[in-house]
């Protein structure tokens, strides 16, 4: 698990490609979303020009390996996805920009100050430099790497530092949501993954820790999305849930087996990739039925099977990958997390790994039980463009198959080796 072997090619260029895909994506559904919504250009005008701008700043973060730029290009992104929430323009969206950009702010803080003090004592931010100065002086290594590591979780929104981020999906554009919770808050566990696996690949406890934070989330996330009585909170507390199996990658690589830590590895970037396609394809579903319901109460959305079979069908696709069910790409990643548990001997995590899909599947389903109650009179429904349901369809589809070609993705990211 040394600094040499971080597969920084292969899993790099993975990440670009999936970031141009969904921005591309994000940006073609926003501009009929927008127009279908009636936004005046003025309050749209600026949303190209961040997408441009989150797209370039992640294209960064993926690429670089010095901690000065990696900051810079967090702290970018931040402003971007908090300006991007405040676009909206209603008080729901200025308030929760704002807690946002508090939350985004207390992370920057502890990320730079664990930065200040690595450089202090190491003279070094690149990561391999640091690697090798601090092998032979570790007695601040780890203070820095609990600073960093809490900032990051904090702008992952990770349980339990997650409470800004539902009020914000809720209140953003339907595409900003899709592009937040499928790669800016991912940014920040890329480097949490990135910094302990270059720094600090010793510390099983702490692992150990991560991984049950990730458990928490997965089963703390699944009741609050269970429990919500909108459609946009529930997809939201579902990022919570679903983003604590990435943080499952840290107990099962400190294992000694070499098989485990290998297929760990791939379930992470395999279920990395997956989630990013699924939630965004699932915002953009839940986008164009609060459009035709101009309702985002479960309960106002009674009958809308009926109405809108093309984008309910696009969340169910979208639902399929969520749940990790066959043949979605996220059901081989669980299965290879599975086989890496057993490997390791990990066995709490095979039982989160069926409680997760479990919950997964009751909050998915009770939408469904509500979009498909009937109604003595139908509710008043707008016709929804078909061409708003073509890029969720794509991008669900492309994460239920994606596991019939698992083989692609892992592949390119083992071209740069195991850590």
């Amino acid at each position: 698990m040394s600094p040499a072997t971080w597969p920084s090619e292969g899993l790099a260029g993975l990440l670009i490609l999936l970031t141009t895909l969904l921005v591309a994506g994000v940006a073609w559904h926003a501009r009929g979303h927008l127009r279908e919504h009636g936004v005046p250009a003025g309050r749209s005008h600026w949303l190209w020009p961040l997408l441009a701008a989150v797209w370039g700043f992640l294209t960064l973060i993926w690429l670089v390996s010095d901690l000065l730029t990696l900051y810079l290009a967090l702290e970018g992104l931040g402003f971007c996805a908090v300006a991007l929430m405040w676009l909206p323009g209603t008080r729901e969206a200025r308030r929760a920009g704002l807690y946002y950009l508090l939350a985004s702010l207390s992370g920057s803080a502890l990320i730079l100050t664990s930065a200040l003090l690595l450089y202090s004592h190491y003279g070094h931010l690149d990561f391999a430099l640091l690697a090798q100065a601090s092998a032979e002086d570790p007695r601040w290594r780890w203070l820095a790497l609990a600073g960093l590591s809490t900032g990051l979780l904090v702008k992952a929104g990770a349980f339990p530092l997650h409470t800004w981020l539902p009020p914000a999906h809720a209140a953003a554009w339907a595409p900003v949501s899709a592009l937040h919770a499928a790669l800016i808050i991912k940014a920040s566990l890329f480097l949490l993954i990135k910094l302990w696996w270059q720094l600090g690949p010793a510390a099983a406890p702490s692992m150990q820790l991560l991984g049950w934070l990730g458990a928490a989330a997965v089963l703390w996330g699944g009741l609050l999305a269970w429990r919500q009585a909108t459609l946009k909170k529930v997809v939201a507390y579902s990022t919570v849930s679903q983003m604590g199996y990435l943080l499952l990658l840290f107990p099962l690589m400190a294992s000694a087996e070499e098989g485990a830590r290998q297929l760990a590895w791939q379930a992470t970037w395999l279920l990395f990739i997956t989630h990013a396609l699924a939630k965004a394809a699932m915002f953009m579903a839940a986008g164009n039925l609060v459009l035709a319901m101009d309702c985002d109460d479960l309960k106002g959305l009674a009958g809308v099977g009926q109405q809108l079979p093309l984008s309910l069908l696009v969340f169910g696709v979208a639902g399929v990958s969520i749940m990790g069910l066959p043949p979605s790409g996220a059901f081989t990643a669980k299965w290879l997390l599975l086989e890496s548990a057993l490997a390791a001997g990990q066995w709490p995590w095979l039982l989160l790994l069926g409680l997760g899909s479990l919950l997964s599947a009751a909050y998915l389903f009770r939408v469904f039980a509500y979009c498909f109650t009937a109604r003595a009179e139908a509710p008043p429904c707008r016709r929804v463009p078909s061409h708003l349901d073509i890029v969720p369809l794509g991008l669900a589809l492309a994460a239920l198959f994606l596991g019939l070609i698992a083989g692609w993705p892992v592949a390119w990211v083992q071209g740069g080796g195991l850590p």
